[in-house]
């Protein structure tokens, strides 16, 4: 049979990710809040005015968020939601069974799927401000990788 070998405790890594995570929920509910005058990392931050029309032929605005989380990669908060399902599910690799695991590779699949529709929403309706935000930041999901 299987040897019985403890278990590496998930909670630093679940522990870190729900702070990132909060962390950059945190950041963006701020400077919606303020209209764009919030702080984040000690700075004022700092933004992209995008200008788009609705169906409806409505003029409008979006702040495209350039600071904290959101200045390191586009979507960086899908990072810690993969940290936490792998330490919720990897445990269930050492128990030798790997179908417990299945929700990782399959969150995975499904924010990068996300990531690159929301891209491409974002580039229909902003423009050229998307364009000038993608220069900005120009990692997507995680810096120097993708």
């Amino acid at each position: 049979g299987q040897p019985n070998l403890p278990l590496p405790s998930p909670h630093p890594t679940l522990g870190g990710s729900r702070r990132v995570n909060w962390d950059c929920d945190n950041q963006k509910v701020k400077f919606r809040e303020s209209g764009g005058k919030a702080t984040i990392w000690g700075s004022p931050a700092r933004m992209i005015r995008a200008k788009y029309i609705t169906s409806k032929g409505e003029a409008k605005e979006s702040l495209l968020l350039l600071s904290g989380w959101w200045g390191v990669s586009r979507h960086f908060h899908y990072v810690p939601e993969w940290m936490a399902a792998f330490s919720w599910t990897a445990p269930s690799l050492w128990t030798g069974t790997a179908a417990g695991f299945f929700y990782f590779p399959y969150l995975v699949w499904l924010l990068l799927d996300r990531a690159f529709r929301d891209e491409l929403r974002c580039k229909s309706k902003y423009g050229a401000s998307w364009a000038d935000y993608c220069k900005e930041v120009p990692y997507r999901i995680i810096p120097y990788v993708l």
